[in-house]
This record gives structure tokens, sequence and C-alpha cells, in this order.
């Protein structure tokens, strides 16, 4: 198994990653929402994407 991060083999204490460094690269993207799990619109989000919101006056 190759870490998901850098592609080098997988380290014990660490997987599924190589070390620590990459654990935390991975963690920060997911803190960031850099990962997304895509779902279909409802009808509630298409309600609400016609809608301005706060930050759209500034």
């Amino acid at each position: 198994m190759s870490c998901p991060i850098c592609r080098k083999a997988t380290d014990t204490t660490y997987q599924p990653f190589c070390s620590r460094r990459c654990a935390d690269v991975d963690l920060a993207r997911w803190l960031r929402a850099d990962y997304a799990i895509p779902a279909p619109l409802t009808e509630m989000d298409e309600e609400t994407a016609d809608q301005p919101t706060d930050s759209d006056d500034k």
C-alpha cells in the first residue's frame, strides 16, 4: 500500500500514511474542507441559492 499523499511506502505507525508530515497534510486538507462528498441538490438548496446573503451586500 502506498501513502495517499506522496505515494511512498506506508509506515505501520502512521498507516495509511508514510509519515507524520503526510498525516498532518491530510488533516489540514480536511480542516480546510478541500475534501467534499458530492451530493445532489435538494429543493431547499435550489430555493436558498436564489436568495441574497448578508455577504452579498458588502
